[in-house]
């Protein structure tokens, strides 16, 4: 039974913004929860839309978060495919696209982030895609297993994550891959030179055709199709469809037009909040992909676009909404899967705040673990076909102490003895 004396409010219907509602009914909260999504699927999770839902190793019913009718046997008012336009602080309320005015006695952002645009002339063709939503991947699936029957060709902007996910799926189908990068190598930005020249073995042996330190300028079609792309070094790529995947920009305009604090763009973007992931605004939370929050264990602000954020930062965000302690201290984690090689990245070691990678196993086997230190203090650490040592990776990080690099490389020394 519901007691309307407070109401909790979630905007945005993700995976941080549903778990939320699930860990404030779970935590004892008998007030009106009312989760909001401008999106008209119920709550699901993004990882499959460039993993296993789009290779179509498993069913679109597997990415939602709670099966439909969770959120009514759990008293959670669902309002899909409704924006939310205004916020006003001073009475506490927000307004929807159709005008509905609810009221809120504390307020959890969760928008997320939306995919960046390519600025050139063409993105207006109906070849070009990017991948966020549900309905993205669904149109890209269908895409992709057409160029697969018909010899087709696509092209990748950008090799981040997503897009060497797509590549590898799309190779799966039998489709043509190019992908221009403007950096020198894959991730250069998360794994630095170092370790991204394992990703580009990798995909050229699947027969991926990489174009680095180049830029989109333009895409031309006929009748509305995308016929070929343009790189700023003048050359042309014949291609059939191009994919945006150059990054994604937190969804900030409501928190900004209410006027709450923002982080820098230096310190990734986003709605800034502290380590119970508190904002300006003391009724207001933000969790998952759109907050930038206070580290208290690697003292910098961070703004993470994962999943394990979204899943561990939206119970954090509802439990300090509750007025529990919260310190939101977890570690960055995050995983890939691109053919038969699997991945899990633990830490923190953006580009010039690390001084030596030492990797132990066989890196050319791809089965290895990589270690960003500094000052021989593990950063980060990311495991490439080898299992099951994320906790202790996770704990080197957590402990801030130095480590001898020979014996982190040496695999007959068990990383869990490097902490004793």
């Amino acid at each position: 039974m519901v007691d309307a004396h407070q109401t909790f409010v979630i905007v945005g219907a993700g995976l941080a913004g549903a778990k939320a509602a699930e860990t404030l009914r779970s935590e004892g909260f008998t007030g009106r929860v009312i989760l909001i999504g401008d999106e008209r699927d119920h709550p699901y999770e993004r990882p499959p839309l460039s993993k296993g839902y789009l290779t179509g190793a498993e069913p679109r019913d597997s990415v939602f978060v709670q099966q439909p009718g969770w959120y009514a046997e759990h008293d959670v008012e669902l309002h899909l495919g409704q924006p939310v336009v205004h916020l006003d602080r001073r009475t506490r309320a927000i307004r929807l696209g159709d005008g509905t005015a609810l009221h809120y006695d504390k307020l959890l952002l969760a928008t997320g982030a939306e995919p960046r645009r390519l600025d050139i002339p063409g993105t207006d063709l109906a070849g070009v895609h990017h991948l966020r939503r549900l309905a993205h991947a669904e149109r890209l699936k269908q895409v992709l297993a057409g160029l697969g029957r018909d010899n087709g060709h696509i092209l990748i902007a950008g090799a981040g994550w997503i897009g060497l996910e797509v590549a590898a799926a799309a190779r799966g189908y039998g489709a043509e891959v190019t992908i221009v990068e403007p950096e020198p190598s894959p991730l250069h930005a998360v794994l630095g030179p170092e370790i991204g020249g394992v990703f580009t073995a990798l995909h050229a042996e699947h027969g991926v055709r990489f174009h680095f330190g180049a830029k989109l300028t333009g895409i031309t079609g006929q009748d509305g199709m995308v016929l070929a792309a343009v790189t700023d070094d003048g050359q042309e790529h014949p291609v059939h469809d191009v994919l945006a995947a150059i990054g994604a920009a937190p969804r900030t305009a409501l928190a900004e037009s209410a006027g709450l604090a923002l982080a820098s763009r230096a310190e990734g973007g986003g709605v800034a909040v502290d380590a119970s992931l508190r904002t300006s605004d003391p009724d207001i939370y933000a969790a998952g992909d759109v907050a930038s929050a206070e580290h208290p264990l690697l003292g910098v602000r961070l703004r993470v676009e994962h999943w394990a954020n979204a899943l561990n930062g939206g119970p954090a965000a509802a439990r300090a909404m509750l007025g529990q302690e919260v310190s939101y201290d977890r570690i960055p984690y995050f995983f890939s899967d691109q053919y038969d090689l699997g991945m899990e990245f633990s830490g923190h070691a953006a580009p010039g705040t690390y001084d030596q990678v030492v990797a132990r196993g066989d890196v050319g086997k791809r089965q290895f673990v990589a270690f960003w230190l500094r000052e021989g203090r593990v950063l980060a650490g990311m495991n490439v076909n080898v299992w099951d040592v994320t906790d202790p990776i996770q704990r080197l990080i957590r402990s801030g102490r130095p480590v001898d690099p020979d014996a982190l490389a040496d695999p007959s020394v068990p990383l869990a003895s490097l902490l004793d």
